[in-house]
């Protein structure tokens, strides 16, 4: 096995050298915000406090640690490099810089001595520019501090996008000025009848600078037409009344929550049912509105308008809904998002990004709804059989469902490349990955961890290393090895995962990743 690092970098290379050892005189070179970081890095995870450097250490020849922001290489990149006589990082960027020192938390060891990093040369750089996982906060509302959380266990996997579902059928999440009733009325309720809650406009902005800090970019999401009987409760005179399909049925049996019912709190698992109305004046006001303040909101290029599941909506409406989003959400100046099935409709804004959450096999046109999106933003992949980390991780677990073909191991997590899902869909289409995690069964961050660790380190090296067979160390052998090699650091951040997803009996007939499509 190569240094467990995970995602394993673009080169690596153990050197055969001395290592260089930690200790508190160890002064660390370069602008104020890697220093800190450094730092602080060190600190949480060995307890050694370093000390930035001062104007007499270069003279007097300490061994430390340096970070240099070059401009060379590629974007988010860096060259790392460990050895007796110090560390020495060179980046392109201080998205970088960050990468680096958190590739350097990884290849922290402990010996009898103290704390030691292997002598080694890293050469490393993102595959893909989106890398991402998302939070469902409508299903369950999670209060800020375990959203920086979760911010927290992103980045130290290098992803660098937090996509947040802020309404559903079950709640809405954000309070906004333009719409007062939307909290008011909606925001109560959450799955199973538990507590729900929302976002001031500060608590957002709190999101925000804690994302930035991290060099991850908030996706805000506002699901419509469907997903919206929230919606409904709150500003009845632009929500169709629920429909109820035998699926609405099927899952009431299954999971309970009773039927929807117009302008009633609805706390059930069902999807599909709601509709805004599609031609009424009211609607667009409201969309305008909505999507207005929250782009004044969000500093990030994307705002998601969701798009997904609009069973209740007449297909021929929809797809000039869609349309009409993806346009007011560009006339905004962002980039619009939505999931695949927005891709019927012929008109949506040229710039507009699709989220494929389809299988790896791709089923029912799935892909051609996808492919639309190539020549638009592209695509993002999320696809629901690997990376959906609301799956249960083996057969039997506490949390998480089964309908994306059962369980998902870790195995299936990695065996899959994002090179190969679409057919004929070419890798400069692709503009990255993303790991959602919805919150039916999921009410606290010890239940986020328990569904997300180790998977979302599966989705992380899709996101961020060379393709399947691109690299020595892509495969399922190697990352099981590396992935285990983690748990310390994790015990260490506080982090929660399952240990029996590393030891699933039955992961490994899920382990064969097919190579890139050409």
């Amino acid at each position: 096995m190569s240094l467990p690092l995970v995602p394993v970098p673009r080169t690596v290379a153990e050197t055969g050298g001395a290592p260089f050892r930690l200790h508190p005189d160890t002064p660390v070179h370069g602008d104020a915000r890697s220093v800190a970081g450094v730092v602080a890095c060190i600190a949480r995870r060995t307890g050694v406090a370093l000390r930035p450097a001062d104007v007499d250490d270069a003279d007097a020849g300490h061994p430390g640690i340096r970070i240099e922001i070059t401009a060379d290489g590629d974007p988010e990149g860096y060259r790392l490099s460990t050895r007796e006589g110090g560390v020495h990082v060179r980046a392109h960027d201080a998205a970088g810089a960050f990468y680096a020192v958190r590739t350097l938390e990884q290849l922290l060891r402990p010996d009898a001595a103290g704390w030691i990093l292997p002598a080694a040369e890293i050469d490393d750089a993102p595959r893909f520019a989106y890398r991402g996982m998302m939070l469902d906060v409508a299903r369950h509302f999670f209060p800020v501090d375990t959203v920086v959380g979760v911010l927290d266990r992103a980045a130290s996997l290098k992803l660098n996008h937090l996509h947040l579902h802020l309404s559903d059928d079950q709640g809405w999440r954000l309070a906004l000025r333009d719409r007062p009733m939307l909290t008011a009325h909606a925001a109560a309720s959450a799955v199973g009848g538990d507590a729900g809650g929302f976002y001031s406009r500060e608590d957002y902005r709190t999101i925000i600078a804690a994302a930035a800090e991290r060099h991850i970019v908030i996706v805000p999401e506002i699901d419509v037409p469907g997903h919206t009987h929230a919606v409904g409760v709150a500003y009845p005179q632009i929500a169709e009344d629920p429909v109820i399909f035998d699926h609405v049925r099927e899952t009431v049996t299954a999971f309970g929550g009773g039927l929807p019912r117009a302008g009633e709190p609805y706390t059930g698992l069902a999807v599909g049912f709601s509709s805004l109305r599609i031609d009424d004046r009211a609607t667009d006001d409201f969309l305008a509105d909505v999507f207005g303040e929250l782009a004044g909101l969000t500093p990030g290029p994307y705002l998601h308008f969701g798009g997904d599941e609009a069973l209740g909506t007449d297909p021929a409406e929809y797809a000039a809904f869609v349309a009409r989003a993806s346009t007011l959400i560009a006339d905004l100046g962002k980039i619009p998002v939505a999931w695949h099935e927005a891709g019927v409709a012929a008109d949506l804004h040229p710039d507009t990004v699709g989220q494929y959450w389809g299988f790896v096999r791709p089923r029912d046109g799935a892909d051609d709804l996808a492919r639309a999106f190539a020549p638009r933003g592209g695509v993002i992949l999320s696809p629901a059989d690997a990376v959906y980390l609301d799956m249960k991780p083996y057969d039997g677990a506490a949390l998480g469902l089964t309908w994306a073909d059962g369980a998902t191991s870790l195995a299936r997590a990695y065996a899959w490349e994002p090179a190969a899902v679409i057919p004929d869909l070419h890798e400069t289409g692709i503009l990255g990955v993303e790991a959602p995690l919805w919150t039916e069964t999921v009410r606290t961050l010890a239940d986020i961890d328990a569904l997300a660790f180790p998977r979302l380190a599966a989705a992380a090296e899709a996101a961020w290393s060379p393709a399947t067979g691109a690299h020595p160390d892509r495969t399922w052998e190697s990352f099981r090895a590396r992935v285990r090699s983690l748990r310390a650091l994790w015990d260490t951040a506080g982090i929660a995962y399952d240990a029996a997803t590393f030891d699933d009996a039955s992961a490994d007939k899920d382990a064969a990743p097919e190579a890139p499509r050409s």
